[in-house]
């Protein structure tokens, strides 16, 4: 679970809608992502604040594929 832990951290933002909603995702869903899910995640918050705020939100495009729909996950948490 050291992993966990670590992802947990890395998804602290200095957007507070950021923190709430990627925090939700982990608690509810990150366990039973796969490996290709959580390298998408782990992609994701290499991401800048507020262009992933603008992905989650919904107001810029992701990328096709596992990182759309991750999106769609982290969007429903």
């Amino acid at each position: 679970m050291k992993n966990l832990e670590r992802v947990r951290w890395r998804a602290r933002r200095g957007l507070l809608e950021l923190d709430i909603v990627l925090g939700r995702f982990i608690e509810a869903h990150y366990a039973q992502l796969d490996e290709a899910g959580r390298q998408a995640f782990e992609a994701l918050l290499d991401m800048p604040d507020n262009p992933l705020w603008d992905m989650v939100a919904g107001r810029l495009e992701a990328a096709p594929g596992e990182q759309q729909a991750l999106l769609e996950k982290i969007r429903a948490a």
